[in-house]
């Protein structure tokens, strides 16, 4: 076997000098499209995907949920002391679980490769840039999700725990730090729809200051359309309130802050619970350590409701640390937490963190139709963001492919593709046109999703399908969708739910492998695959979009078709006939509860 250099992501300056050195890249995700004419002459290999074993995937999945529970409770008995304070368990997941959910899974990822490349593909050198151990500590949770997703962050961790676990295994060479030019993003453009929505909004949040800071109902993205939010809050006896949240001051990390451990002793036979302990008190965020004293001030002195009788949002629970901050503080106090359905693939897969998080922390959790006597919580609503919004078809017109994109590397876990493994969704989507005949294929638009993670798809599908033609995920997808006869969603999520939601004429592939479903959600999939909307394969839908394309509304508007849709959207995106109606009776429900439970 041939001794190899390690390199561990994109960031080319750890690269060897010399060209004919051989290489393992630790993953895919070193390697940028648009940087092949720099890795295409490598004498270089890629060292195997260890979550490409989607059962070894599940299994660490489990693992890490017993572990993030067992750290959580220990984390926040810390934080209770270090702050001088008496919160509960519940308090600081609602603060603090996100990030601690995610880094937990992130640095598993990065640890288990590390370890599987350097112990069994003969990996004898490395370059690591030397830098502070606390100079990528975020400063809060949107800070790090942005952190995230960039190689220097990530070549950063991989640094970390080179030296920590592995320095007697490899020779550690380390470079000098320099400035890094970060990854151009996309902008994306808004409609003038929007712009005023949110110049109404900000008008209303100033009138808001004029007003008496008693509020029953608090209501902060919602997902529900503007009108339905403004109608509902009138008929819950409240003049419209729309609030908007603040950025949680920077404050710098300090070493002396940061001297403590989890658990006392951190003894554990499992070697990489050891490291977690020792990588937590490192990274987590100031917010909630140096700058907490802070955050816990800004909330106190904001104008938000000081007693509201209820919570509601359907976003804010994972990266606004001044809301969760405020949410959980008024939680201790029990005020319900209302969070809604955001987005698809709750409620349909094995495993998914986000949807455990939000569960376990809302007192009600509202979902687009589904329903778990496990968890008494979830209670079926509808599909928020649809309520009162109609969208239609051009019988007509062309067929618009709509994509998705993840991170290069790992971050939270669900049934989705995972990190590299967006080079098979990939695969499958040219796979897909490729089965088309030349000129329906010509039909087709295919929409990007912004490229923010480096996969440099709009590259990738310049250069392979140049006849396809692009957007780049910057119109409104409504829009987009009146102006085409047939929709094809790819993947797990909004899209596709919205799409049977609104009755739009779709076909729906994506791969059972990377995209697993709950046994007992099966069946419904299983009705949708027997009328031609659900395919597992990309070819088994081309073929079909080639079948229906003369007369997609004949196929479309057949009783088999809408039946299997009408049943499919009762389970997972339903519509109710009173959704205003429904919404009000529900809060006024959870609000005399409230009430009850105050005066007791």
């Amino acid at each position: 076997m041939i001794a190899r250099t390690l390199i561990t992501t994109a960031n080319e300056r750890t690269w060897p000098k010399e060209k004919d050195v051989p290489v393992l890249f630790l993953g895919e995700w070193c390697k940028r499209y648009s940087r092949k004419e720099k890795w295409g002459g490598l004498n270089a290999t890629v060292a195997p995907y260890h979550w490409d074993d989607r059962k070894m995937l599940y299994a660490d999945y489990q693992y890490l949920q017993e572990l993030y529970e067992k750290l959580l409770v220990e984390l926040s008995h810390k934080l209770n002391q270090i702050h001088s304070v008496k919160y509960s368990l519940r308090y600081w997941r609602i603060l603090i679980g996100p990030w601690l959910g995610y880094f937990i899974q992130m640095l598993f990822d990065r640890w288990s490769m590390l370890g599987q490349s350097i112990e069994k593909l003969e990996c004898t050198n490395c370059r690591i840039i030397e830098r502070d151990s606390l100079s990528i500590t975020p400063n809060d949770m949107e800070n790090f999700i942005r952190l995230f997703i960039e190689d220097d962050w990530n070549e950063a961790i991989y640094g970390q725990l080179l030296e920590k676990c592995f320095s007697k295994l490899i020779k550690i060479e380390k470079i000098q730090p320099q400035e890094q030019n970060k990854n151009q993003h996309s902008v994306i453009r808004q409609g003038w729809k929007i712009r005023l929505k949110f110049q109404l909004k900000s008008l209303i949040r100033r009138f808001n200051e004029l007003l008496p800071n008693k509020v029953g109902y608090f209501f902060l993205s919602s997902y529900l359309p503007l009108k339905t939010e403004l109608i509902l809050q009138v008929r819950l006896g409240q003049f419209p309130r729309f609030w908007s949240t603040q950025k949680v001051s920077v404050v710098r990390p300090h070493r002396d802050k940061r001297q403590w451990q989890l658990g006392g002793k951190n003894h554990s036979d499992d070697s990489f619970e050891v490291i977690a302990r020792q990588f937590i008190p490192l990274h987590i965020p100031t917010s909630y350590l140096e700058g907490y004293e802070q955050l816990m001030k800004t909330v106190d002195m904001s104008s938000w409701p000081k007693k509201p009788k209820v919570i509601f949002t359907s976003n804010n629970y994972l990266a606004d640390d001044f809301f969760k901050a405020w949410a959980a503080e008024k939680v201790e106090k029990n005020t319900p937490l209302i969070i809604g359905q955001h987005g698809g693939h709750f409620g349909m897969t094995p495993f998914s963190f986000h949807e455990e998080h939000q569960i376990n922390i809302a007192t009600k959790w509202l979902s687009w139709g589904w329903s778990d006597s496990s968890r008494t919580q979830v209670m079926p609503m509808g599909i928020l963001k649809c309520f009162g919004r109609l969208v239609t078809y051009d019988p007509n017109g062309g067929a618009l492919m709509v994509e998705m994109t993840i991170p290069r590397y790992s971050y939270h876990l669900y049934a989705l593709p995972v990190s590299s493994q967006w080079l098979n969704y990939l695969a499958d989507q040219k796979a897909f046109l490729q089965a088309l005949p030349q000129k329906l294929r010509e039909q087709v638009l295919l929409r990007l999703y912004p490229d923010i993670h480096g996969w440099d798809q709009f590259e990738r599908m310049q250069d392979q399908m140049p006849e396809v033609r692009l957007e780049l995920g910057e119109l409104d997808i409504r829009k987009l969708i009146e102006k085409n006869r047939l929709l094809i969603t790819t993947y797990n999520a909004t899209s596709f739910l919205e799409s049977l939601t609104w009755n739009i004429p779709s076909i729906v592939f994506w791969n059972p492998e990377h995209c697993e479903l709950r046994e007992e959600v099966k069946p419904y999939f299983e009705l949708l695959q027997s009328v031609g909307i659900f395919h597992k394969n990309p070819e088994s839908a081309a073929q079909h979009m080639v079948e229906v394309w003369d007369d997609v509304s004949a196929w479309w508007e057949s009783t088999e078709v809408q039946s299997a849709r009408a049943q499919f959207c009762h389970q997972f995106a339903r519509t109710p006939d009173n959704p205003i109606g429904d919404l009000q009776a529900f809060f006024q429900s959870v609000s005399n509860d409230y009430d009850l439970s105050a005066s007791g």
